[in-house]
C-alpha cells in the first residue's frame, strides 16, 4: 500500500469492521492508539520506546497482526504555521520504513498541539510529571486518532 491523502483513505473499501492503529512518532519514543473495530472511539495503548527500527518494526507488526489492523494514522508535527519542520522528515521516514514492513493503508493527521492539550488534561487530573512522563505519549496518539476517527466517520464513503 501507499501513504494516502485524508480523501483517498476515505473513499478506500476497508472491511466493515476492523481497527486503526495510531502513531504518535517522537525522536525517543512512539505513542500508540487503538480505535474499537467499529473505528468510532480512540483507545491509548502503549509507548514504544525507541531503540532500532528493527526492533521497533517487531512491535509494530505484532500489533498490526494481533489486532487486525486495517490501516494506520500517523501523527505529522506541522509548524504552527502550517509548515513543515524537520520533524516532519523524519516522520516521512518513520512511514517510508512502516510501509515496506506491511501492506496497509496510510495517512498522515495534523498533530498541531496533541500534545499540549493531553498534558493540560493530565495536569488538570493532577497527575505526577513521572506519570505525565509514562501516559503523555500515548495518549497524544489517542487524542491524534479521535480527531481523526470523528472527520472520516464524516466522510467514508461505505460501500
Amino acid at each position: 500500500m501507499s501513504l494516502l491523502t485524508f480523501e483517498e483513505f476515505s473513499r478506500y473499501s476497508f472491511e466493515k469492521e476492523g481497527r486503526f492503529l495510531s502513531c504518535d512518532v517522537g525522536e525517543k519514543t512512539i505513542g500508540l492508539a487503538l480505535s474499537d473495530r467499529n473505528r468510532t472511539i480512540a483507545s491509548p495503548y502503549q509507548v514504544i520506546n525507541r531503540t532500532r527500527w528493527k526492533q521497533d518494526s517487531e512491535v509494530l507488526l505484532k500489533i498490526i497482526k494481533d489486532f487486525g489492523i486495517l490501516g494506520v494514522v500517523v501523527g505529522f508535527p506541522l509548524n504552527m504555521d502550517g509548515s513543515e519542520g524537520p520533524r516532519c522528515q523524519s516522520t516521512r521516514q518513520f512511514v517510508s520504513n512502516l510501509l515496506t514492513l506491511y501492506d496497509l493503508p496510510v495517512c498522515f493527521w495534523d498533530e498541531r498541539l496533541s500534545t499540549i492539550a493531553v498534558t493540560r488534561t493530565l495536569l488538570d487530573a493532577d497527575l505526577s510529571r513521572m506519570k505525565r512522563k509514562k501516559v503523555v505519549d500515548k495518549m497524544a496518539a489517542s487524542y491524534i486518532l479521535q480527531g481523526f476517527l470523528d472527520a472520516f466517520s464524516r466522510s467514508y464513503i461505505r460501500s
